[in-house]
């Protein structure tokens, strides 16, 4: 009996070990936490900002992306251009986008062509005002990207990562995580206020985003098989092990 408990806890322990090692690419949600002040960003004029005073204006929607991305990042920034089209709230006066490269190797003109391109297809009037395109050396990078939980891996010339948006109060605090490439104008615009008043809210899709991984070669989130067999596992040991802790204990009463 005390080995089979032993065993069943081991296996518990393996699972979970393995599962927070395959989750170290993705994004580690800091909800109520505050961006440092200090963080150093370049703007598509090539000046050199304090990322706080950016965000000090009005509710942000930020994301991480690299311009020369062939996977993901695209369909994360379509996924924001439809969200901005479809939503109802002004673009550059009730709420800002500020998307930054992760890759500190890309510069000011990689940033400003992707403004360029998206500004074609955003029907707000104040695109360029309202939505900010930055780059940052590996330092203000890896501060930045440490304080709001993303995390990634470079593969050659290219990184594997996640897509999300990250919603922060006009103070820097971080009070909700969007995450994938899609998002529905309700919840968006329901985000937005609560960054705004500076209210943490909690992410819908958490489970679905464990459940689910990013597979580069196919560009697409597939089914995480690992993992949900693992939840399964984690379940039936958990129910097995309370059957046999309460089962000797009603025998006893008989």
């Amino acid at each position: 009996m005390k080995q089979l408990t032993s065993t069943i806890l081991c296996s518990l322990v393996v699972i979970l070990s393995l599962a927070a090692q395959e989750n170290k690419i993705g994004i580690i949600e800091h909800l109520d936490e505050y961006l440092p002040n200090d963080i150093k960003v370049i703007n598509t004029k090539g000046d050199t900002v304090l990322l706080r005073s950016v965000v000090k204006n009005k509710p942000t929607v930020l994301n991480f992306v690299y311009y020369r991305c062939p996977g993901i990042c695209t369909p994360l920034m379509d996924g924001i251009t439809e969200v901005v089209n479809l939503s109802d709230m002004k673009l550059g006066e009730e709420y800002q986008i500020i998307t930054i490269s992760f890759d500190y190797t890309e510069n000011t003109e990689l940033a400003l062509k992707k403004r360029n391109n998206y500004s074609m297809v955003v029907e707000a009037e104040d695109m360029e005002e309202g939505w900010l395109f930055f780059t940052a050396d590996s330092l203000n990078v890896s501060r930045l990207t440490n304080a709001t939980g993303f995390s990634y891996k470079k593969t050659g010339n290219d990184f594997i990562h996640t897509a999300g948006l990250i919603l922060l109060s006009p103070e820097g605090k971080i009070t909700r995580y969007l995450n994938g490439t899609y998002f529905l104008p309700f919840e968006f615009k329901l985000a937005v206020i609560e960054a705004s008043k500076g209210i943490p809210g909690p992410t819908v899709n958490r489970i679905l985003q464990f459940c689910y991984s990013y597979d580069p070669a196919g560009q697409a989130y597939v089914l995480n098989i690992t993992k949900v067999a693992g939840i399964l596992i984690i379940v039936i040991a958990g129910l097995a092990l309370l059957v046999l802790t309460i089962k000797p204990k009603k025998t006893a009463k008989t």
